[in-house]
């Protein structure tokens, strides 16, 4: 099978279309031809060699973190799937490869694709669906009537959650450029900051959540428009402890997790909030749960570009411009 692969960690390395076997599927795994991959700026990171001490992947990797496809073969132990199923997964964090013309998945990560999407639409979800979900509803506890900040409203994460909170009843602040004001409108957000021109920390205040997409400055500023009690969810970094323990790292890694951590958590405990670094995790229960939003028309999927498979590079590299609407997905099938 084609797929896209990296051979050694670092941007200038970037990928190489590489002929592969096709994968053997475990007892309890799927078997899916791809259709559709979704591209992400965590496949970027993994390229680069970000997360080699979390996820200490074998190279060649191949790349990729969402996708849509049809079920080809079942293992042994395999019962909510059959041949011929149209479905779509984030694979568990250690066995990804979506950047290929097929992959094996554990059942409990796939999930029946929302039959209102096609699979370019259907593979744009995954992981953005999966990570808001996680944090707002899962980490968050978001309910009706609480005012949450979702930072860049335009991006993957940002397009995907402002929906999501907008369906629990939450009013939702966002921030986004000029240019995408009108998309996060039209997507529900009822306070739009233009972040090139206005401080967001200065403007909103005793908010019960933030979903944070950028780290760095806009992480700290975060805690200032929270209320006592509320919390903090970065999916930029820093990790902390808590997910150290997690993904049962090492002694050492949980050490260095807690040192780089240090400063945010101190400054929240200040501030009388808490921040939580969330990794998202495959899970099949909950894409079957956004399915049914998705298939209700509570959420819609918003894309940008669809790159045909051989342009996977360049797809990637649009994807790091961060000027992206929504999701860019690759049509492999």
């Amino acid at each position: 099978m084609q797929a896209f692969v990296v051979d050694r960690y670092g941007r200038k390395n970037g990928l190489r279309s590489s002929d592969m076997p096709v994968p053997e599927p475990r007892e309890d795994d799927v078997l899916i031809q791809i259709h559709a991959a979704g591209v992400n700026p965590l496949d970027a990171k993994i390229r680069d060699g970000e997360f080699k001490l979390i996820l200490p992947y074998r190279l060649p990797l191949i790349l990729g973190n969402d996708l849509a496809g049809v079920v080809v073969r079942v293992g042994s132990r395999v019962r909510r799937f059959k041949p011929g199923d149209e479905v779509y997964a984030r694979p568990h964090k250690d066995r990804i490869g979506t950047f290929a013309e097929f992959i094996s998945v554990k059942e409990d990560g796939v999930a029946l694709k929302p039959t209102a999407l096609t699979m370019e639409e259907a593979a744009s979800i995954p992981l953005v669906g999966l990570t808001a979900w996680q944090a707002l509803i899962e980490k968050g506890q978001l309910k009706k009537g609480q005012k949450v900040l979702i930072h860049a409203g335009s991006g993957g994460v940002g397009s995907f959650a402002i929906q999501l909170a907008k369906h629990v009843g939450a009013t939702v602040a966002t921030t986004a450029s000029a240019r995408n004001i009108e998309l996060v409108k039209q997507l529900g957000a009822d306070i739009v900051i233009d972040y090139r021109n206005d401080d967001f920390a200065a403007i909103l205040k005793d908010y019960d959540l933030v979903l944070d997409t950028q780290g760095g400055n806009a992480l700290e500023k975060s805690l200032r428009v929270l209320k006592p009690g509320g919390k903090l969810i970065g999916i930029a970094g820093p990790p902390d402890a808590e997910f150290a323990k997690e993904i049962g790292a090492s002694w050492f890694l949980k050490t260095v997790m807690r040192f780089l951590s240090y400063r945010i958590r101190k400054a929240a405990k200040r501030h009388d909030v808490s921040y939580t670094f969330l990794f998202m995790r495959a899970s099949g229960e909950q894409l079957s749960r956004i399915a049914a939003l998705i298939d209700a028309r509570a959420i819609r999927p918003v894309i940008d570009r669809v790159f045909p498979f051989e342009s996977t590079q360049e797809a990637l590299a649009y994807v790091e411009t961060g000027r992206t609407k929504g999701k860019v997905v690759i049509k492999i099938r």
